[in-house]
């Protein structure tokens, strides 16, 4: 079972991920903080991460897939922020890279990295009652022939979000569901009830997976 954020079908502006295979480029990795879940009536706290990818890719009758403002779709994956054995966060990302993680960089990985890089997403849709579903199932690479071929230019800045160092414009730039996922966490807080100065002191994003090893 996969962990996915989802996307209902109606309302607004929005225009759905078709199903299938997309190429799409990883623009925003944003700090949720500890979550509280639910599986099979058991309730369990962890800490969760949230990746936002821009699809590039076009419709059965070769037509760029845009939103009604002419930008590519977006589509999101919400993870545990493990790279245990058996984290469907480790499994997304060593199949993204193509290769598995040696021993020394499961010690420490530093999800900056992952930024602005590009892949094969695998999108599946589920109906729940009413509503549709796009979810993330699987990240792929890049093939070498779409490379050769050139990439697309980004639509996107690049943004990492941490908590530990809460960046306001970029809160305030989150969608609604995201900021009060954000705001029920411990984390969250705890930063804000911290000094100003030791806020400031803050820099580094995602600690516990530092590491100079490159995506």
């Amino acid at each position: 079972m996969s962990l996915t954020v989802s996307a209902s079908s109606g309302g607004g502006n929005f225009v759905q991920v078709p199903a299938g295979m997309h190429l799409a480029r990883c623009y925003r990795i944003i700090d949720l903080g500890t979550q509280k879940t639910t599986y099979k009536g058991t309730e369990k706290m962890s800490p969760k991460v949230l990746f936002q990818f821009e699809v590039h890719s076009e419709n059965d009758e070769g037509e760029p897939l845009l939103t009604t403002e002419g930008k590519p779709l977006s589509i999101s994956k919400q993870y545990t922020l493990s790279l245990n054995e058996n984290a469907i966060l480790r499994h997304d990302l060593q199949s993204w890279r193509g290769r598995a993680f040696t021993e020394e960089e499961l010690k420490a990985f530093d999800l900056q990295n992952v930024l602005g890089q590009w892949c094969m997403l695998s999108v599946v849709h589920s109906q729940v009652q009413d509503k549709t579903y796009a979810n993330v199932e699987n990240v792929n690479p890049v093939p070498a022939s779409i490379k050769k071929a050139g990439l697309p230019e980004g639509e996107n800045p690049t943004v990492l979000f941490s908590i530990r160092s809460a960046d306001m414009e970029v809160f305030e730039s989150l969608s609604e569901n995201i900021q009060n996922k954000i705001k029920a966490s411990p984390e969250w807080e705890a930063w804000k009830d911290a000094p100003a100065p030791a806020k400031a002191e803050e820099r580094e994003s995602f600690d516990d997976f530092e590491s100079d090893i490159p995506f």
